[in-house]
């Protein structure tokens, strides 16, 4: 497993994550989970992703019992704060100081841990001034609970304005969250410079476009039993943009170029958000532990630019580009 330093930080991370977004405490028993867990490890993955409201904190809850026993100093846990958690009271979402000094404690209550190392916000709050939000996130890094802050789904400009505003508090902002993949590329255009400008490394997640650059989903066929496509707990939703039949059409044109390369189908996806140099690591979920052991041998590999070519060209106008899709709420959603 390759490390890659995490934006301008002396932070490295692997450079697959593991997250636990709609697996721990929704779709998989907690036993899987733990064995998922464990397969990651074993694979030399070191740091892991998730997030207060992933299943209304049972994710973390899964997450830390899961790394209970491990060397705490030898893992990289990376955490969220805003979107509604708990009760979904009126201050339980958001990023004011209210909520993200009780996101924060929430977190490590759930998590078993005395600090995290990268604190997110997981996506810019309209409704809270910037200034408190940055001033309590410096905070949070002072008491020691949190060691990095990040953020997730924030636009160019909403990247310069709270860069600026951490600096003057005493931090950084190193890394940011966005979703991307062969499929998904509105960060490219925009976002991807600011960073590079601006020291912040992406973190991506859904690198296989919910599964879709995994090969799975034939066009014309039904989803296959158990996949995401077909789970009714959440799932379903978040991929039925993509079961589009000229999308699947377009991404059955990538499996001989995952031949050629010796890749099966989802190693290829993550393997090529990883060729972009600003992506430090990319997040990969799963359901069971061998997906696991598939997907790290993603890790390293080279595509050369032909085939880098050849992947747009498979694609064609399925590639999303718009920039204006990077949005968070306008509202702080309740």
């Amino acid at each position: 497993m390759d490390y890659r330093f995490l934006g301008a930080s002396g932070l490295k991370i692997t450079e697959i994550t593991f997250g636990n977004w709609l697996t721990h405490g929704s779709q998989v028993d907690n036993d899987v989970a733990t064995a998922c867990v464990n397969a990651a490890l074993d694979a030399g993955i070191t740091t892991f992703d998730t997030a207060d409201v992933y299943a209304n904190g049972v994710a973390e809850q899964v997450l830390g019992a899961a790394l209970k026993t491990r060397r705490r100093e030898s893992l990289e846990v990376f955490t969220k704060v805003y979107w509604p958690v708990g009760p979904k009271g009126p201050n339980d979402t958001g990023l004011s100081r209210k909520h993200i000094m009780e996101g924060i404690n929430g977190s490590l209550r759930r998590l078993q841990m005395d600090y995290i190392d990268l604190y997110q916000a997981h996506r810019f709050d309209h409704d809270t001034p910037l200034e408190e939000t940055i001033a309590a996130f410096a905070d949070v890094v002072r008491s020691g609970k949190a060691l990095y802050i990040g953020v997730s789904e924030w636009n160019a400009e909403q990247l310069r304005a709270g860069q600026e505003l951490a600096k003057s508090a005493g931090f950084s902002l190193v890394s940011n969250q966005p979703q991307y993949s062969a499929l998904w590329r509105v960060i490219e255009a925009q976002v991807v410079p600011a960073s590079q400008e601006l020291g912040i490394s992406q973190v991506v997640w859904s690198p296989m476009a919910q599964g879709v650059l995994s090969g799975k989903y034939l066009p014309g066929k039904p989803a296959p039993a158990g996949s995401r496509a077909t789970d009714e707990k959440g799932g379903m939703n978040t991929i039925a943009r993509l079961m589009d039949a000229t999308v699947l059409e377009r991404v059955q044109k990538l499996r001989p170029i995952a031949a050629e390369l010796g890749l099966a189908m989802s190693q290829l996806a993550i393997a090529w958000v990883l060729q972009n140099p600003n992506v430090a690591s990319a997040i990969i979920g799963a359901s069971r532990p061998e997906q696991v052991a598939e997907n790290v041998l993603a890790s390293g590999v080279v595509i050369p630019p032909e085939m880098m070519a050849d992947i747009d060209a498979a694609l064609g106008d399925s590639i999303e580009r718009d920039p204006a899709k990077t949005t968070s709420p306008e509202q702080r959603p309740a």
